[in-house]
C-alpha cells in the first residue's frame, strides 16, 4: 500500500480526518499534558458539560432504557451527551478510532419519531447509546482495527465492495434492539497486547492516571472511554483478557463469555481461523445490569440463525436464580508472580464479606497436570500457530513498525516458520485432556469425585506452596488470604454445600492496573482463555497508599516476579479501582451475571465497591 516514508502521513492523515468530526464546541482549547492533569475522569470532565449532560451521561444503561423507551428523556438528547463527552475523552485519552456521531444523532431522531407515530421502543435498547471496539464493521464507517495498512481498504483488501459497506452481525442485532451507535474506540494493532498504542491513535491511557497508568488492552479504547462515561456500555474482544483486563484497570464490570454463546460473525479479527483457544465478543459496563441488558436482548435476536459459530442457547432467567449458599474457590497466587498490595487486600475483602454473609471460601489448587501453567502452555502455543504470518503481512502493507512493545516480544522480528497440522491436532488432544482434568477437580468439590492433587485430590483449606514454573516453592509473603478451612469439610474435601464450587476468585493481573509498558505478565488471565469459561469482572475497592503499602525486603519467587513487585508505586496507584475475576463454567453467562450483581451489592452494602 505505502512506504517506510508515508507511512506516517498517512497516520497523521486519518487521525486528523477522525478528531476534525468533532463539532467545534466540543473542543478543548489547549487541552493539559498528561503530566500537569493525570487525572481527567469525573470532576475535570465535568466543568465542559451541563448539569443535564452530566446526569445522562452518568446514568447505567438500564436507566437510560427505562426513560428512552417511554420518552421521558428523547433518545436525542441522550445521545448528544454522550457524544459530547466522548469528543471530550478523545481530546484526553486517545481513545476513538472511528467517530460518526452525526449518524448517531440522525438514528436518535428517527427513534424518537417512532416512539411518538407507533407509541412503543423499537426495541429493549431503544436509544441506548453503545459504544464498539474497533472489531466491528458499521456501514459508513472504515475499521482499520489499528493498522496503517487498512486505511482506505477492507480488511487490507482494495476494490472488494466492502469498503464502508458491510456490518457484523452484532451490529445489525444492535441495531434492530434499537441502540444508537455513535463511536468505535482504539486498539493496538493486531489485538495481540494487554495495552493499547498504534500509529493511528497513539497511545491510551487511564482517564484517573494518564502519565503513567495504562488503560489495559486490547480493549483498551473501550475501556478508557467508559471509565470516562463517554459510553455508558461498549463491546470488546477476548482471547487472553483483553475484555477482562481494561474492565478491571477502569473499574468496570464486564463479561467474558464462552465462544459461541454471542455473535462474532462479520468481525475483524487477527489469525482468523485459528480455533484452539477462540476470541469472544463480550460487553463493558458501568453495572452487571447493564450486561444482563444487552445480552439478553442479543439473544432475543436468535444469534444462532445468522453466525454459525453460536449455539442455540437463549437467555435463561432461571439460572439467575443463585442458592443461598454460595462456594467459591480462591487463587491468592498464581505460583510466579505476586500480586500487589492492592490485589491481595481485595482479595482479603472480598473473602471476608462473603464469608460474613454466610458463603464458602477456600484455596484452589488444581493439580499440576491440569493447573495453569499447562493450560496457558496450551494458549501460548495457539497463539504462535501461523508463526506471526498473519500480523506481519498487515504491518508489510504499509511498511509500519510495531508500536507496542508486547507484540514486538511476541512476534520477534520476522515471521517464523507456521506449525503444521499434526501440531495443532496434537495441542488440540492436549488441552482437551487438560481440561477433562480441570473439569473433574471442579466436580469434585461437591463430591462427585476428581483428579487427585496435593496428595488427596482434596483442595487445600489451608495455605498453598504453591510452585512456580521452575518447579520453585512459593515464598508466601503474605499473600494467602484464605487460612482457614472456612466451608469445606477437612475429611471429604468438599464443600458444605454439597455442590461444587460456584465460581473462583481470582486477579486479572498482578496489578491493579499497569503502568505504562508495565503489562508484561497474562497469566492470571489467559489461563481461563484456554479452558473456555465465563468470567465476569467486579469492581471490589480503591488502591489506598495508607493500606496498601510496599512489601519491604520482598524477595518472591525469583528475578522476574521481584522486577514486577517493583513496578508497584503506592503515590501513582493512590485512587485507581482494584476489580477481580469471578470464574464460572461454560455458558454460565445469566448465573455469573447474577452472581456480580449480587457480589457488588453485598460489597456496596459494606461501603465498598466502586
Amino acid at each position: 500500500m505505502g512506504s517506510s516514508s508515508n507511512w506516517k502521513e498517512l497516520a497523521e492523515r486519518k487521525r486528523e480526518s477522525v478528531l476534525s468530526l468533532i463539532p467545534p464546541e466540543w473542543r478543548i482549547e489547549n487541552p493539559p499534558s498528561a503530566k500537569d492533569r493525570p487525572d481527567v475522569a469525573g470532576d475535570y470532565i465535568r466543568k465542559f458539560l451541563t448539569a443535564q449532560e452530566s446526569e445522562i451521561t452518568e446514568t447505567d444503561a438500564v436507566g437510560i432504557a427505562a426513560k428512552t423507551t417511554t420518552g421521558v428523556w428523547k433518545a436525542v438528547d441522550v445521545t448528544r451527551a454522550f457524544c459530547h463527552r466522548a469528543a471530550l475523552a478523545a481530546q484526553l485519552l486517545n481513545c476513538l478510532a472511528e467517530i460518526f456521531f452525526d449518524a448517531g444523532l440522525a438514528r436518535a431522531r428517527a427513534l424518537d419519531e417512532h416512539l411518538v407515530t407507533h407509541g412503543k421502543p423499537v426495541g429493549p435498547l431503544h436509544g441506548v447509546p453503545i459504544s464498539l471496539k474497533d472489531q466491528f464493521h458499521v456501514k459508513g464507517v472504515e475499521t482499520c482495527m489499528g493498522y496503517v495498512g487498512w486505511i482506505g481498504t477492507f480488511q487490507g483488501a482494495k476494490n472488494t465492495g466492502k469498503e464502508r459497506n458491510f456490518e457484523s452481525e452484532m451490529v445489525k442485532m444492535l441495531s434492530a434492539s434499537g441502540a444508537v451507535l455513535y463511536c468505535k474506540t482504539s486498539v493496538p494493532h493486531t489485538l495481540m497486547s494487554p495495552e493499547t498504542s498504534n500509529n493511528i491513535t497513539g497511545y491510551c491511557p487511564n482517564p484517573r492516571n494518564r502519565a503513567h497508568i495504562s488503560s489495559g488492552g486490547s480493549s483498551g479504547g473501550e475501556g478508557a472511554l467508559i471509565h470516562a462515561r463517554g459510553s455508558c456500555l461498549g463491546f470488546g474482544t477476548d482471547i487472553g483478557g483483553s475484555i477482562r483486563i481494561p474492565a478491571g484497570f477502569n473499574g468496570l464490570y464486564g463479561v467474558k463469555p464462552s465462544s459461541g454463546r454471542l455473535p462474532y460473525q462479520g468481525m475483524a479479527n487477527s489469525i482468523d481461523g485459528q480455533n484452539t483457544v477462540v476470541s469472544v465478543v463480550g460487553p463493558l459496563a458501568t453495572t452487571p445490569g447493564s450486561l444482563r441488558l444487552v445480552m439478553k436482548s442479543i439473544l432475543a435476536r436468535e444469534p444462532w440463525l445468522h453466525d454459525p459459530a453460536v449455539v442455540e442457547l437463549p437467555w435463561r432467567e432461571e439460572h439467575e436464580i443463585l442458592p443461598g449458599k454460595l462456594a467459591f474457590g480462591v487463587i491468592n497466587h498464581d505460583g510466579v508472580v505476586t500480586p500487589h498490595p492492592p490485589v491481595r487486600r481485595a482479595i482479603i475483602t472480598l473473602v471476608d464479606v462473603l464469608r460474613k454473609h454466610g458463603h464458602t471460601c477456600f484455596d484452589w489448587n488444581p493439580p499440576e497436570e491440569c493447573g495453569y501453567n499447562k493450560l496457558i502452555q496450551v494458549g501460548i502455543k495457539a497463539f504462535t500457530f501461523d508463526g506471526g504470518h498473519d500480523p506481519f503481512a498487515q504491518f508489510a502493507l504499509s511498511e509500519e513498525p510495531v508500536s507496542c512493545p508486547q507484540v514486538a516480544n511476541l512476534l520477534g522480528e520476522a515471521p517464523v516458520e507456521q506449525k503444521n497440522a499434526g501440531f495443532i491436532a496434537e495441542t488440540n488432544v492436549e488441552r482437551r485432556e487438560v481440561l477433562k482434568g480441570f473439569m473433574e477437580y471442579w466436580n469434585g468439590t461437591g463430591g462427585s469425585g476428581g483428579v487427585r492433587g496435593d496428595g488427596d485430590g482434596i483442595p487445600s483449606s489451608q495455605p498453598s506452596r504453591k510452585r512456580n514454573a521452575h518447579g520453585d516453592a512459593v515464598p508466601k509473603n503474605d499473600t494467602t488470604t484464605t487460612a482457614n478451612g472456612d466451608g469445606i469439610d477437612p475429611a471429604t474435601g468438599i464443600t458444605q454445600t454439597s455442590r461444587p464450587v460456584d465460581a473462583i476468585i481470582c486477579p486479572i493481573a498482578p496489578w491493579a492496573a499497569a503502568t505504562i509498558g508495565g503489562n508484561k505478565y497474562l497469566s492470571y488471565t489467559l489461563w481461563v482463555n484456554a479452558l473456555d469459561y465465563t468470567v465476569v469482572i467486579v469492581p471490589v475497592t480503591r488502591c489506598d497508599r495508607g493500606l496498601d503499602v510496599r512489601d519491604e525486603g520482598f524477595e518472591g519467587t525469583g528475578e522476574f516476579d521481584r522486577e514486577m513487585m517493583g513496578l508497584y508505586d503506592p503515590e501513582k496507584y493512590h485512587g485507581l479501582p482494584v476489580a477481580l475475576q469471578l470464574v464460572g463454567r461454560r455458558f454460565q453467562e445469566e448465573k455469573m451475571v447474577a452472581v456480580a450483581e449480587y457480589v457488588g451489592a453485598l460489597l456496596k452494602g459494606e461501603g465498598l465497591g466502586l
